[in-house]
Protein backbone atom coordinates (compact mmCIF):
# COMPACT_ATOMS: atom_id res chain seq x y z
CA UNK A 1 0.00 0.00 0.00
CA UNK A 2 1.56 3.06 -1.06
CA UNK A 3 -0.52 6.28 1.28
CA UNK A 4 2.69 8.48 0.19
CA UNK A 5 4.19 11.60 1.95
CA UNK A 6 0.99 13.69 2.30
CA UNK A 7 -2.59 12.88 3.09
CA UNK A 8 -5.81 14.93 4.08
CA UNK A 9 -7.59 14.42 7.37
CA UNK A 10 -10.45 15.78 7.13
CA UNK A 11 -14.13 16.15 9.43
CA UNK A 12 -15.43 18.28 6.55
CA UNK A 13 -16.95 15.34 4.09
CA UNK A 14 -19.52 14.03 6.92
CA UNK A 15 -21.43 17.96 6.62
CA UNK A 16 -22.12 17.00 2.75
CA UNK A 17 -24.47 14.55 1.29
CA UNK A 18 -23.01 11.33 0.28
CA UNK A 19 -22.78 11.68 -3.59
CA UNK A 20 -21.33 15.13 -2.72
CA UNK A 21 -18.68 14.18 -0.18
CA UNK A 22 -17.92 11.76 -3.12
CA UNK A 23 -17.28 14.19 -5.77
CA UNK A 24 -14.82 16.32 -3.05
CA UNK A 25 -13.07 13.19 -2.66
CA UNK A 26 -12.37 13.01 -6.23
CA UNK A 27 -11.38 16.89 -6.31
CA UNK A 28 -8.59 15.28 -3.50
CA UNK A 29 -7.68 12.80 -5.41
CA UNK A 30 -6.82 14.49 -8.60
CA UNK A 31 -5.07 16.98 -6.35
CA UNK A 32 -2.39 14.32 -5.85
CA UNK A 33 -3.23 13.71 -1.85
CA UNK A 34 -1.70 10.19 -1.12
CA UNK A 35 -4.64 9.42 1.24
CA UNK A 36 -7.79 10.71 2.79
CA UNK A 37 -8.33 10.27 6.55
CA UNK A 38 -11.94 9.52 7.67
CA UNK A 39 -12.88 9.94 11.65
CA UNK A 40 -14.96 8.40 13.40
CA UNK A 41 -16.91 10.07 16.30
CA UNK A 42 -20.45 11.16 16.16
CA UNK A 43 -20.96 11.48 12.73
CA UNK A 44 -20.49 8.92 9.63
CA UNK A 45 -20.23 5.41 10.60
CA UNK A 46 -16.15 4.39 9.63
CA UNK A 47 -16.67 1.69 7.58
CA UNK A 48 -19.52 2.88 5.82
CA UNK A 49 -17.94 6.11 5.30
CA UNK A 50 -15.05 4.36 3.99
CA UNK A 51 -16.67 2.76 1.30
CA UNK A 52 -18.64 5.43 0.07
CA UNK A 53 -15.66 7.42 -0.50
CA UNK A 54 -13.97 3.97 -2.06
CA UNK A 55 -16.58 3.64 -4.02
CA UNK A 56 -16.62 7.40 -5.57
CA UNK A 57 -12.43 7.70 -6.48
CA UNK A 58 -10.70 5.46 -8.34
CA UNK A 59 -7.13 5.31 -6.56
CA UNK A 60 -6.39 7.34 -3.39
CA UNK A 61 -5.81 5.09 -0.20
CA UNK A 62 -9.11 5.76 2.32
CA UNK A 63 -7.86 5.72 5.70
CA UNK A 64 -9.91 5.81 9.07
CA UNK A 65 -8.57 8.74 11.61
CA UNK A 66 -9.54 6.44 13.75
CA UNK A 67 -12.44 3.47 14.18
CA UNK A 68 -12.87 2.99 17.28
CA UNK A 69 -12.96 -0.68 18.98
CA UNK A 70 -15.47 -0.28 20.71
CA UNK A 71 -18.33 0.92 18.40
CA UNK A 72 -18.27 -2.60 16.96
CA UNK A 73 -16.65 -5.78 18.16
CA UNK A 74 -13.14 -7.32 16.52
CA UNK A 75 -15.12 -10.07 14.19
CA UNK A 76 -17.47 -7.29 12.73
CA UNK A 77 -14.13 -5.12 12.29
CA UNK A 78 -12.28 -8.07 10.68
CA UNK A 79 -15.23 -9.21 8.41
CA UNK A 80 -15.74 -5.16 7.48
CA UNK A 81 -12.00 -4.68 6.46
CA UNK A 82 -11.69 -7.68 4.62
CA UNK A 83 -14.77 -6.91 2.93
CA UNK A 84 -13.35 -3.82 1.77
CA UNK A 85 -9.84 -4.74 0.92
CA UNK A 86 -10.99 -7.06 -1.39
CA UNK A 87 -12.81 -4.82 -3.35
CA UNK A 88 -10.46 -2.07 -3.04
CA UNK A 89 -7.12 -3.91 -2.35
CA UNK A 90 -4.36 -1.70 -1.80
CA UNK A 91 -6.62 1.29 -0.64
CA UNK A 92 -8.37 0.85 2.90
CA UNK A 93 -5.91 1.58 5.82
CA UNK A 94 -8.14 0.56 9.00
CA UNK A 95 -6.71 3.14 11.64
CA UNK A 96 -8.28 1.58 15.49
CA UNK A 97 -8.18 3.26 18.52
CA UNK A 98 -9.15 3.18 21.86
CA UNK A 99 -11.08 6.34 21.99
CA UNK A 100 -11.52 8.34 24.85
CA UNK A 101 -13.24 7.69 28.25
CA UNK A 102 -16.58 10.41 27.51
CA UNK A 103 -16.82 9.06 24.31
CA UNK A 104 -17.15 4.93 25.50
CA UNK A 105 -18.49 5.57 28.95
CA UNK A 106 -20.67 8.07 28.30
CA UNK A 107 -21.92 8.55 24.86
CA UNK A 108 -21.40 4.76 24.47
CA UNK A 109 -22.53 3.14 27.76
CA UNK A 110 -19.30 1.09 27.94
CA UNK A 111 -16.45 0.42 30.69
CA UNK A 112 -13.68 2.26 30.04
CA UNK A 113 -10.93 0.99 31.74
CA UNK A 114 -7.79 -0.85 30.48
CA UNK A 115 -7.45 0.75 27.02
CA UNK A 116 -4.13 -0.63 26.51
CA UNK A 117 -5.60 -4.43 27.53
CA UNK A 118 -8.85 -3.86 25.21
CA UNK A 119 -6.96 -3.04 22.32
CA UNK A 120 -4.90 -5.90 22.43
CA UNK A 121 -7.59 -8.15 23.07
CA UNK A 122 -9.31 -6.63 20.26
CA UNK A 123 -6.21 -7.24 17.86
CA UNK A 124 -6.06 -10.83 18.77
CA UNK A 125 -9.83 -11.85 18.11
CA UNK A 126 -9.43 -9.89 15.07
CA UNK A 127 -6.56 -12.18 13.96
CA UNK A 128 -8.76 -15.44 15.10
CA UNK A 129 -11.81 -14.28 13.64
CA UNK A 130 -13.53 -16.22 10.65
CA UNK A 131 -14.21 -14.92 7.33
CA UNK A 132 -16.27 -16.99 4.88
CA UNK A 133 -16.88 -14.80 1.98
CA UNK A 134 -14.17 -14.03 -1.12
CA UNK A 135 -11.43 -13.61 0.14
CA UNK A 136 -9.03 -10.18 -0.20
CA UNK A 137 -6.31 -10.54 -2.86
CA UNK A 138 -3.93 -8.45 -0.26
CA UNK A 139 -3.28 -8.53 3.42
CA UNK A 140 -5.33 -6.50 5.01
CA UNK A 141 -3.97 -3.39 6.45
CA UNK A 142 -4.02 -1.75 9.93
CA UNK A 143 -2.50 1.40 12.53
CA UNK A 144 -3.32 2.16 15.69
CA UNK A 145 -3.90 5.61 17.18
CA UNK A 146 -1.25 5.70 19.43
CA UNK A 147 0.66 8.34 21.29
CA UNK A 148 2.47 6.74 24.93
CA UNK A 149 5.19 4.34 24.26
CA UNK A 150 2.89 0.94 25.34
CA UNK A 151 0.38 1.68 22.44
CA UNK A 152 3.64 3.02 20.04
CA UNK A 153 5.48 -0.35 20.56
CA UNK A 154 2.08 -2.60 20.24
CA UNK A 155 1.47 -0.06 17.02
CA UNK A 156 5.02 -1.93 15.70
CA UNK A 157 4.44 -4.96 16.75
CA UNK A 158 1.07 -5.98 15.79
CA UNK A 159 0.50 -3.26 12.88
CA UNK A 160 1.59 -1.55 9.83
CA UNK A 161 2.54 1.75 12.62
CA UNK A 162 1.24 4.34 14.22
CA UNK A 163 -1.26 7.13 13.85
CA UNK A 164 -0.52 10.05 16.31
CA UNK A 165 -3.34 12.96 16.30
CA UNK A 166 -2.86 16.10 18.52
CA UNK A 167 0.66 16.06 18.62
CA UNK A 168 3.45 18.55 18.02
CA UNK A 169 6.80 17.53 16.46
CA UNK A 170 8.46 16.79 18.98
CA UNK A 171 6.37 13.53 19.38
CA UNK A 172 7.46 12.40 16.25
CA UNK A 173 10.66 12.36 17.26
CA UNK A 174 9.27 10.33 20.43
CA UNK A 175 7.09 7.70 18.16
CA UNK A 176 10.03 7.18 15.42
CA UNK A 177 12.59 6.49 18.58
CA UNK A 178 10.16 4.15 20.70
CA UNK A 179 9.20 2.23 17.49
CA UNK A 180 12.44 1.83 15.56
CA UNK A 181 12.99 2.12 12.15
CA UNK A 182 10.46 0.57 9.75
CA UNK A 183 7.06 0.76 11.06
CA UNK A 184 4.73 3.51 9.63
CA UNK A 185 4.79 6.69 11.36
CA UNK A 186 1.64 9.13 10.16
CA UNK A 187 0.94 12.06 12.20
CA UNK A 188 -1.82 14.27 12.33
CA UNK A 189 -0.52 17.92 11.91
CA UNK A 190 -3.59 20.88 11.86
CA UNK A 191 -2.62 24.27 10.31
CA UNK A 192 -4.60 27.52 10.04
CA UNK A 193 -3.27 29.63 6.89
CA UNK A 194 -3.48 32.88 8.50
CA UNK A 195 -0.63 35.08 9.04
CA UNK A 196 -2.16 37.53 11.46
CA UNK A 197 -1.21 35.72 14.94
CA UNK A 198 -4.43 37.03 17.03
CA UNK A 199 -6.92 35.67 14.40
CA UNK A 200 -4.53 32.54 13.89
CA UNK A 201 -4.45 31.54 17.28
CA UNK A 202 -8.38 32.07 17.59
CA UNK A 203 -9.38 29.87 14.83
CA UNK A 204 -6.50 26.94 16.53
CA UNK A 205 -8.15 27.42 20.06
CA UNK A 206 -11.45 27.08 18.80
CA UNK A 207 -10.02 23.63 16.91
CA UNK A 208 -8.20 22.83 20.22
CA UNK A 209 -11.26 23.38 22.71
CA UNK A 210 -12.77 19.68 22.66
CA UNK A 211 -9.46 18.14 22.74
CA UNK A 212 -7.66 19.63 25.82
CA UNK A 213 -10.85 18.25 27.49
CA UNK A 214 -9.31 14.74 26.92
CA UNK A 215 -7.26 13.32 29.25
CA UNK A 216 -5.77 11.21 26.77
CA UNK A 217 -4.65 14.02 24.92
CA UNK A 218 -3.53 16.43 27.61
CA UNK A 219 -1.78 13.30 29.68
CA UNK A 220 0.22 12.91 26.50
CA UNK A 221 1.35 16.65 26.15
CA UNK A 222 2.27 16.88 29.51
CA UNK A 223 4.71 13.77 28.31
CA UNK A 224 6.15 15.86 25.94
CA UNK A 225 6.94 18.93 28.83
CA UNK A 226 3.67 21.25 28.73
CA UNK A 227 2.26 22.05 32.03
CA UNK A 228 -0.93 22.74 33.76
CA UNK A 229 -0.73 26.61 33.13
CA UNK A 230 -0.49 25.68 29.18
CA UNK A 231 -3.38 23.22 29.16
CA UNK A 232 -5.70 25.99 30.78
CA UNK A 233 -7.09 28.62 29.50
CA UNK A 234 -7.70 27.62 25.88
CA UNK A 235 -3.90 26.61 25.58
CA UNK A 236 -0.74 29.09 26.23
CA UNK A 237 0.94 30.46 23.30
CA UNK A 238 3.59 28.12 23.56
CA UNK A 239 1.11 25.30 23.23
CA UNK A 240 -1.11 26.56 20.52
CA UNK A 241 2.05 27.07 18.41
CA UNK A 242 3.33 23.88 19.33
CA UNK A 243 0.12 21.71 18.08
CA UNK A 244 -1.58 24.40 14.88
CA UNK A 245 1.05 25.29 12.37
CA UNK A 246 -0.45 29.03 11.16
CA UNK A 247 1.26 31.71 9.11
CA UNK A 248 1.77 31.75 5.70
CA UNK A 249 2.49 28.88 3.30
CA UNK A 250 6.04 28.45 3.71
CA UNK A 251 5.60 28.80 7.52
CA UNK A 252 3.13 25.88 7.15
CA UNK A 253 5.02 23.84 4.75
CA UNK A 254 7.78 23.58 7.06
CA UNK A 255 6.23 22.49 10.06
CA UNK A 256 4.65 19.92 7.41
CA UNK A 257 7.83 18.85 6.49
CA UNK A 258 9.46 19.00 9.96
CA UNK A 259 7.17 15.92 10.83
CA UNK A 260 9.31 13.76 7.88
CA UNK A 261 12.67 15.38 9.38
CA UNK A 262 11.53 14.18 12.88
CA UNK A 263 10.87 10.41 11.39
CA UNK A 264 7.56 10.92 9.61
CA UNK A 265 6.62 8.46 6.48
CA UNK A 266 3.37 10.61 5.93
CA UNK A 267 1.61 13.47 7.90
CA UNK A 268 -2.05 14.00 7.47
CA UNK A 269 -2.74 17.37 7.06
CA UNK A 270 -5.85 19.24 8.61
CA UNK A 271 -6.65 22.31 7.44
CA UNK A 272 -8.55 24.50 9.99
CA UNK A 273 -11.02 27.10 8.76
CA UNK A 274 -12.66 30.13 9.70
CA UNK A 275 -15.95 28.55 9.10
CA UNK A 276 -16.01 24.45 9.40
CA UNK A 277 -18.96 24.58 6.79
CA UNK A 278 -16.96 26.19 4.34
CA UNK A 279 -15.08 23.81 2.45
CA UNK A 280 -11.30 23.75 2.79
CA UNK A 281 -10.75 23.08 -1.23
CA UNK A 282 -8.92 26.37 -1.88
CA UNK A 283 -6.27 25.68 0.99
CA UNK A 284 -6.16 21.68 0.29
CA UNK A 285 -4.88 23.06 -3.66
CA UNK A 286 -3.21 25.47 -2.54
CA UNK A 287 -1.04 22.95 -0.11
CA UNK A 288 -0.92 20.26 -2.77
CA UNK A 289 1.04 22.57 -4.99
CA UNK A 290 3.50 24.04 -2.71
CA UNK A 291 3.84 19.86 -1.17
CA UNK A 292 3.74 17.34 -3.89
Amino acid sequence: MDIGRFGIWTFQLDGLPSAESQRVAREIEDMGWGAIWLPEAVGREAFTNSSLILGGTKSIVIATGIATIWGRDAVTASAAQRTLTEAYPDRFLLGLGASHYHLVQHLRGHLYEKPYSAMVEYLEKMDAAPFMAAQPSVEPARVLAALGPKMLKLAAEKTLGAHPYFVPVEHTTFARKTMGQGPLLAPEQAVVLETDPEKARTLARGHMAVYLRAPNYTNNLKRMGFTDEDLADGGSNRLVDAIVAWGDMDTVVARVKAHHEAGADHVCVQVITEDPRTLATPQWKALAKALL
